[in-house]
């Protein structure tokens, strides 16, 4: 028999299509169960209040500032340029030695420049010196402008501070660890705000007179002029070459140091000779010498080293003279068996 419609609906309802639904249900509820509880967001529009800006305006504007700040360091930003240099087999290809000061420095360095350049004026010139409330000045008559002070040990901390400094700069030409001790009394000789000259003197009990023309005198070849050997043939096959090698002079520098040192050996009496005051060390600074500040300096020592009594030239002696020291010491005392002293 014909099966009717009805029945072909009662098999799509069947109930075991339903189980399979049941447990694809049961299936997801255990899923859900495990996840968290539902948060629902609601999001509101505030109304915008007068005088305020919205927050999309501020990241605009912030958005534009930096722009204009990016545009401006852009427009002022300007190049550096670095100074290079060739090295050709310079011999003063990293430091630069002054011919004047022999101070050593670089070429082209601003803070080299700078530091050169104040070294080299100091040097010359003198330290600057702007004054002491109280100083010991020794009155000369000869003196104007410049003045001459007296330095000891028991003054201010300052004022050995100073002394300091210009025996550092005296170190540079005659020596380093020997010019000063406790006992040694100084003398600055004060010009144009700087401190031109100083005399480093002690009190000794004797010395010995030197006999005269106990130093030789200074060799040609320490004049500072060019020395040009003869020339040297060189040949390479059928060429023939001359060669002639001119080595510079010593510098002013060094011609003075030259002329400073001793070139031979001293010669003093055996008998020994009472002496007040020892000259220790002096030194004028370059650009000072040869204007008769050296004898201003003699002249003060031998008014104010002992309290109340003026020293006769005869009783002034000199430590290990140089040549320089020599002559200065024999125009001095206006003789050539002048006293001298072993530190």
């Amino acid at each position: 028999m014909q099966k009717t419609i009805e029945s072909f609906f009662k098999q799509s309802s069947t109930p075991s299509s339903m189980p399979q639904t049941s447990n694809f249900n049961d299936l997801f509820d255990g899923i859900r169960a495990q996840n968290h509880p539902e948060i629902r967001i609601k999001y509101t529009r505030q109304p915008t209040r007068v005088g305020e800006s919205t927050s999309d305006g501020l990241i605009e504007e912030e958005k534009n500032a930096k722009s204009e700040k990016s545009k401006g360091k852009i427009l002022n930003k300007k190049r550096k340029y670095a100074q290079f240099h060739l090295e050709l087999g310079q011999s003063d290809f990293l430091l630069h030695t002054c011919k004047i000061c022999g101070m050593k420095y670089s070429k082209g360095d601003e803070i080299d420049e700078k530091v050169h350049s104040t070294f080299h004026k100091n040097y010359t010139h003198g330290i600057p010196f702007k004054g002491w409330r109280h100083e010991r000045v020794v009155h000369l008559p000869a003196l104007k402008r410049d003045r001459v002070i007296h330095v000891l040990n028991c003054d201010p901390p300052a004022q050995r501070k100073k002394v300091e400094e210009v025996v550092k700069m005296m170190e540079i030409e005659l020596g380093d660890g020997w010019i000063f001790h406790e006992l040694c009394q100084v003398y600055l000789f004060i010009s144009s705000q700087r401190v031109a000259a100083c005399m480093i003197v002690e009190p000794i009990n004797t010395a010995h007179k030197l006999l005269s023309d106990s130093l030789p005198k200074i060799a040609d070849g320490a004049s500072g002029k060019k020395v040009i050997p003869k020339p040297k043939t060189l040949q390479f096959g059928e060429v023939c070459f001359q060669r002639e090698v001119s080595r510079k002079g010593s510098n002013h520098r060094n011609s003075d140091a030259m002329d400073s040192n001793l070139l031979g050996s001293i010669v003093c009496e055996e008998e020994a000779t009472p002496a007040s005051c020892g000259i220790r060390a002096i030194w004028v600074s370059p650009s000072n010498r040869r204007k008769g500040i050296a004898t201003h300096l003699l002249d003060a020592v031998r008014k104010s080293f002992c309290t109340n009594y003026v020293l006769e030239r005869s009783q002034l002696a000199f430590s290990n003279p140089t040549s320089a020291g020599k002559a200065l010491a024999t125009n001095y005392t206006g003789t050539g068996s002048i006293l001298v002293y072993k530190t």
